[in-house]
């Protein structure tokens, strides 16, 4: 990729000045390495999408939805290592796409987040979609910046992709008034380099080793690289030498597991299950993690999944090299080889029959899953055994929704087939959230893309009907059929059909295995409606 950037940034400084703003952007992010953008443009954004046309080497991908665009940069990064562009109308575009953004903050994901915006002399006559595009944009953006002159956005560009590439990653916004992308004298930018991440001091490392040596019982809450097949091995090292406990928060950006592979459990999402799982531990070392927290308050109970006395240690922050500290704190500890990763033979599982049940589709997931599959999970209440069930399934990468906006599993799953086109994508999907971004599955048919879909349809928002008993409402019919998203009852094989997918419905074990098996084999989307 390094040859590529260098060899496109020096053919386009031959052309210095003749381009206009849109079109030096264009090549820019083709020299910085950032070759796919997923789009849903408007009027102001007509000069860069003419620039696509005209400049060879970007993959555009349309999507129905700004959240559709936002999400599926977002599945993107985290499966290809590097961003991907995003282009949005205004500011009430970027509003349509804040709460995938807001997931990918979450996850320290790379994106260059492109929105245009009114010209510059058009903006202070207040038209009807001028905004506060850049305070929208800045809760969500590790950088944000508008660019004022043609001849600055090649380099407002190459910024914005350093931004994004800087660990641990981010959004990094970069706002086109529109007169800025068609004025000439557009002038193409070199890649700047990448930051490195800062390595751990050697006194975090001594002081976690003195802590793991202590014999208090410690746990180690990794996150974000840490949970890469390398460091993952190195932080079980360091738990087969010293007996501390390895989790990992609730919801992750990418986790590397399956048969073969060194597992890690989560925090469970309920505070009261996580605090008994967690009950005696005395230290907290966080790597790459922030401190762990209940997903939601309620009366009378602890924010803490874990015990009030902990205490509470940093040894690697999320912009530091987490590889690098956990092997230097493996050698710290004199830790060994890691242990092996207990196995089952494939052969030994055998899909589920009967009835459906959160463990039957976790056991006919580990028999059935394709080798080096990526898993998106969106099952929200339904799906708690799938995680834990599917430990010995095929090696796979892991992907959650990692800031709680609920409807990025869909569009996750279109960047992850996007950026990874010879590993076939699982999407497990709850019906409820399914519906906020259910034109990803247009996107998955227009663009051929290998995704299986399984709609986990239970027609109500189930996880709510536990939260009401958790903060101790006493809820009538009103509130419960805020729940409910029968009456009509959502036909997902039409929906799937009317976007160009193909689709069934199994209600018992043995259909949808055969379903799973045979929507694996083929080429393209195809939608399994599994009724629980």
């Amino acid at each position: 990729m390094e040859t590529t950037r260098a060899s496109t940034a020096k053919g386009a400084a031959d052309n210095q000045g003749t381009d206009n703003g849109a079109e030096s952007l264009v090549k820019t992010l083709l020299a910085c390495g950032v070759d796919t953008c997923f789009a849903n443009p408007g009027t102001s954004e007509m000069h860069f999408v003419a620039a696509l046309d005209r400049i060879p080497g970007m993959r555009c991908v349309l999507g129905l939805f700004e959240g559709v665009v936002t999400g599926a940069a977002d599945g993107y990064a985290r499966m290809a290592d590097k961003p991907a562009a995003t282009l949005l109308h205004c500011g009430p575009g970027l509003a349509n796409g804040l709460a995938n953004l807001h997931n990918a903050r979450r996850a320290n994901t790379p994106v260059v987040n492109i929105v245009g915006d009114q010209a510059t002399y058009h903006r202070p006559l207040d038209a009807p979609l001028t905004a506060d595009t850049e305070g929208w944009a800045r809760p969500v953006s590790v950088w944000t910046r508008t660019a004022q002159r043609a001849d600055q956005v090649g380099a407002d560009a190459a910024a914005a992709v350093q931004a994004a590439r800087t660990a641990p990653g981010g959004v990094a916004t970069l706002i086109l008034p529109s007169d800025v992308c068609w004025e000439p004298g557009g002038r193409v930018a070199e890649p700047l380099p990448d930051i490195p991440a800062p390595r751990v001091s050697p006194d975090a490392i001594d002081a976690a080793a003195r802590i793991l040596r202590s014999g208090q019982p410690t746990l180690l809450v990794l996150a974000g690289a840490a949970l890469r097949q390398t460091p993952l091995a190195d932080a079980h090292r360091i738990a087969a030498a010293t007996d501390a406990r390895l989790i990992t928060p609730m919801s992750n950006a990418r986790v590397t597991r399956g048969r073969g592979l060194l597992a890690i459990e989560r925090i469970p999402y309920v505070g009261d299950a996580a605090r008994a799982r967690l009950a005696g531990i005395r230290h907290v070392i966080l790597i790459g993690a922030p401190t762990p927290v209940t997903f939601f308050a309620y009366p009378g109970k602890s924010a803490r999944p874990y015990p009030e006395d902990a205490q509470i240690h940093v040894l690697a922050r999320p912009e530091q090299d987490l590889a690098d500290a956990l092997a230097r704190l493996a050698d710290a500890v004199g830790a060994a080889t890691a242990p092996p990763a207990p196995t089952v033979a494939q052969a030994a599982v055998t899909p589920a029959k009967g009835a459906v049940t959160s463990e039957a589709v976790a056991q006919t997931l580990t028999a059935l899953l394709p080798e080096h599959a990526v898993v998106i999970e969106e099952s929200i209440s339904f799906g708690r055994a799938f995680y834990p069930g599917t430990v010995h399934a095929a090696p796979h990468d892991w992907l959650q929704l990692t800031g709680g906006a609920i409807g990025e599993g869909l569009p996750l799953a279109v960047g992850a087939a996007v950026a990874v086109p010879d590993r076939r994508v699982i999407a497990l999907q709850a019906d409820g959230s399914g519906m906020y971004t259910v034109q990803s599955l247009w996107t998955m048919a227009r663009e051929r893309l290998d995704v299986t879909v399984v709609v986990l349809a239970n027609r109500k928002y189930a996880i709510l009907l536990g939260e009401l008993a958790g903060v101790g409402a006493n809820p009538g019919k009103t509130a419960l059929d805020m729940l409910d998203i029968g009456n009509p009852d959502l036909d997902w094989v039409s929906i799937a059909a009317g976007m160009g997918v193909e689709g069934a419905r199994a209600a018992d074990m043995e259909t949808f295995a055969d379903l799973f098996a045979t929507a694996n084999r083929r080429k393209g989307p195809f939608l399994i409606e599994l009724v629980i």
